[in-house]
């Protein structure tokens, strides 16, 4: 069973807030929201995925790959760049 989505209420104060937002993009107000709820769902998906990885990994180990990583000065082309 599938649901329209096609009418939803927002709060008046968010909407009209969310049509400057959809102007300013160059966008109609339901391009705007599909957009954003779809960027909150990615953005919970990878805090979800994050929190998976996280849980299975083992601190012990990851320490004893670090000790193992040497202790070699940063090579020709290692440099980070600089910000700002």
């Amino acid at each position: 069973m599938t649901k329209g989505y096609d009418r939803l209420r927002l709060q008046p104060s968010l909407g009209r807030e969310a049509e400057r937002a959809a102007e300013t993009a160059g966008m109609t107000l339901d391009v705007f929201v599909d957009l954003v709820v779809a960027e909150k769902l990615s953005a919970l998906r990878t805090d979800h995925y994050f929190k998976e990885r996280a849980a299975r990994g083992e601190v012990a180990r990851a320490l004893e790959l670090l000790d193992r990583a040497g202790d070699e000065p940063p090579r020709e082309g290692d440099e980070a760049e600089e910000v700002g």
